[in-house]
């Protein structure tokens, strides 16, 4: 059973992403997405091998954002791929099949686009707006939500669990469990207030 709770990491410099997640392991975060953009290869590399380290130490599950050559080269968990990102079938051949492969989609188009390629989860936003991503897509709301995964279950479509992301709080879960999302990837208030990890992961089980 996968965890329903994803902290996607934030910091302007390693120093700052070392100690975020530091902190939510801390507090008890046990799935870790590596996301520093503004970063160059040979930074997010020498990052990415630390928290390698620190994941294994916690036994957290450590997906990296983006980079299926980074998630090769420190032999991470797996990899999130956005929609403009490589492709799903690229990570898996390079990864192989024991690798976590996930994937950003914001319209009904995108989820069955990801159903089709056969990633392992599906990262759904955003709920509402956010500070923490650029280039931001529409926003979904609670109804956005609703209609895909109505949309998926009336034609009896299989499809991963779908990760809830984009400003949620916690008084947004109990709606979006209701509508049939698995769980919920956090960034900015586990970054501010690490001690939520454990009254998110509460209402999540």
């Amino acid at each position: 059973m996968r965890s329903k709770l994803q902290y996607i990491s934030q910091g302007a410099t390693a120093k700052e992403q070392d100690y975020n997640i530091q902190q939510a392991l801390d507090n008890g975060a046990d799935w870790i997405q590596l996301r520093w953009k503004n970063a160059t290869n040979e930074q997010r590399q020498k990052l990415a091998e630390k928290v390698r380290t620190l994941c294994v130490h916690y036994r957290a599950t450590y997906i990296i954002n983006d980079s299926i050559v980074l998630a090769k080269q420190v032999d991470a968990d797996g990899v999130h791929l956005g929609l403009e990102d490589e492709g799903i079938a690229k990570a898996r051949h390079i990864l192989g099949e024991g690798k976590i492969i996930g994937g950003t989609t914001n319209t009904i188009e995108n989820v069955l686009k990801r159903i089709d390629e056969g990633c392992d989860y599906i990262g759904l936003g955003p709920y509402r707006s956010t500070s923490t991503k650029e280039k931001l897509s529409p926003i979904l709301g609670l109804e956005g939500y609703r209609k895909i995964i109505l949309y998926l279950k009336e034609r009896h479509i299989h499809f991963p669990p779908i990760y809830a992301i984009g400003g949620i709080n916690l008084a947004d879960i109990p709606s979006l469990l209701e509508e049939g999302v698995y769980g919920i990837a956090i960034s900015k208030t586990i970054t501010d207030n690490p001690v939520s990890i454990s009254d998110f992961k509460k209402l999540l089980s």
